[in-house]
């Protein structure tokens, strides 16, 4: 929009009365002068794509799916309570296999699971999170899934001390929401954004199993266990309820809690699926990974005893 000629029409007069015989003089007013604002374009809205009949089929399914946990009592969203109880000694053993183990190897399909020995792992510079939308998804999900985003991310960097910002310049925390469509069509700019990725991981991505929810990788420098770039990608097919915990464990999980453990209760990072959020227990092994008492680099025969230290100070010695 633009504003022009906003002054023409102005009193550009002299008022004179006779009033008891004094003149009120107006003083001259400058000639109206044309004006231009030129206002910033509005951006092009996002584009959306129809979703292909395999997309939709699969948000039915997962619908069901989400459904029937519900109804087992599963996707809980309490953080634990009298019923999940933990001590010290489980929280520092939970933090050893999920933060110094990783869940599939790095050359993975993804297909199994294989845990193996890590160095512990987590990011040493600030993260440049951004959220990256397929065209199949529609724009109402958009804005509701940046803001479960953002709201997390703020969370995250509390409990890390790690500076997270939301930012589409020059990030280094993708956070991708592709429908089935869009996700097999990401092959290239997967090996763009990851150039040392291998192509059985690519092809894997591409070719996500239904029953894989979501997924996130990250990236190191040769040699070293600090990230330096991670992507996550949850499916845009699911429901409410199951996006948004697969925001919680893949962010988490990019933070550097990399495994899965049948053992960690109560906690997202156990595939038993019971607890959809972030748990107490969870926020705990979020402090514990960016204790500053820990190094980045720490092998676990290094760094167990270390955690089992920062176990007690955090619960009080309730082993």
């Amino acid at each position: 929009m633009t504003l022009q000629g906003a002054l023409r029409g102005g009193l550009g007069l002299v008022l004179a009365t006779g009033l008891m015989g004094c003149e009120l003089l107006m003083p001259p007013v400058a000639p109206p002068v044309d004006t231009q604002v030129n206002e910033p374009p509005l951006p092009p809205m996002p584009v959306v794509v129809p979703p292909s009949q395999a997309s939709r089929d699969l948000a039915r399914y997962y619908t069901r799916l989400q459904n029937d946990l519900l109804t087992q009592g599963l996707l809980r969203g309490d953080g634990g309570g009298p019923d999940t109880p933990f001590t010290d000694t489980i929280l520092a053993r939970n933090f050893v296999r999920i933060a110094l183990f990783n869940e599939y190897r790095d050359d993975s399909d993804f297909t199994r699971p294989q845990a193996t020995v890590s160095k512990l792992r987590r990011w040493t510079q600030p993260i440049r999170m951004s959220v990256e939308f397929g065209q199949t998804v529609p724009l109402d999900q958009r804005a509701q899934d940046t803001a479960s985003v953002s709201a997390y991310a703020a969370r995250l960097s509390r409990l890390s001390n790690v500076p997270i910002t939301l930012t589409d310049e020059n990030p280094n925390f993708r956070v991708l929401f592709l429908g089935e469509d869009d996700r097999r069509a990401y092959g290239d700019r997967l090996r763009e954004l990851i150039p040392t990725i291998s192509d059985a991981t690519v092809r894997t991505f591409v070719n996500l199993p239904r029953d894989q929810l979501c997924v996130v990788i990250g990236t190191f420098a040769p040699g070293r266990s600090s990230y330096t770039k991670a992507i996550a990608m949850i499916r845009a097919e699911h429901p409410n309820l199951m996006r948004t915990a697969c925001i919680h464990e893949e962010l988490a999980q990019g933070m550097g809690l990399a495994n899965d453990s049948p053992d960690a209760r109560p906690s997202i990072f156990n595939d038993d699926e019971e607890f959809a959020l972030l748990t107490r227990h969870d926020e705990l092994l979020l402090q514990m990974l960016y204790d500053p008492r820990l190094e980045t680099g720490m092998d676990p025969a290094t760094a167990a005893p270390i955690a089992r230290a920062i176990a007690r100070d955090y619960l009080g010695g309730a082993s």
